[in-house]
């Protein structure tokens, strides 16, 4: 190995280990907007649904419509696994709290073209069981109101309309169930 080979190797090295120690420098560092789990330090309004375009299983909703209930907005697309894999937690949180002022509203934001057919979110809606009100939103302007970034996602929004919680991905089913639990039990 000649001079040049080795301080080129050694380079290579160095740059290795500070990136491994130093996060930040290798790009791994999280930021804020990828912690998979947030609960709202500032609570901040839960912006209104827009731009929505099919409604199933209920009429057309306003946020500002739903407050005095605690409101789970679901982040999801019928052709995501993660997704799907939610959707049985979303659907008994539902089931168990709907008769106590929790509305759930599926907010279905396609990832690719045919996720955009309504008839094929009416058919996943059936194979899923899912009877909350959900809207299409194939345009993301409510995905982007909400500045949301990832499938599947879950904003709880509290009786006043503020979002106490968030939550990307799978998982967090307790954090969820005690979070809708405590603000429903605060009104009672």
């Amino acid at each position: 190995m000649n001079l040049r080979s080795l301080a080129a190797s050694a380079a290579i090295i160095a740059v290795s280990l500070a990136g491994s120690a130093i996060p930040a420098l290798s790009g791994d560092a999280p930021s804020a907007t990828e912690t998979p789990f947030t609960v709202a330090a500032t609570q901040s309004t839960a912006p209104d649904f827009t731009g929505l375009g099919n409604w199933f299983n209920s009429a057309p909703l306003k946020l500002a419509d739903l407050r005095g209930n605690v409101v789970l907005v679901n982040f999801w697309t019928y052709g995501c696994v993660n997704c799907v894999n939610t959707l049985p937690h979303v659907t008994a949180l539902y089931a168990k709290y709907k008769d106590r002022g929790f509305v759930v509203v599926g907010i279905h934001t396609p990832e690719f073209p045919f996720e955009r057919s309504a008839s094929n979110v009416q058919a996943a809606l059936k194979r899923h069981g899912i009877t909350y009100p959900v809207a299409q939103d194939n345009d993301s302007q409510t995905w982007n109101a909400y500045r949301n970034r990832y499938w599947p996602a879950q904003y709880i929004v509290d009786r006043n309309g503020k979002i106490v919680f968030q939550h990307d991905g799978e998982g967090q089913y307790e954090q969820i169930d005690r979070t809708v639990a405590a603000l429903l039990n605060a009104a009672s």
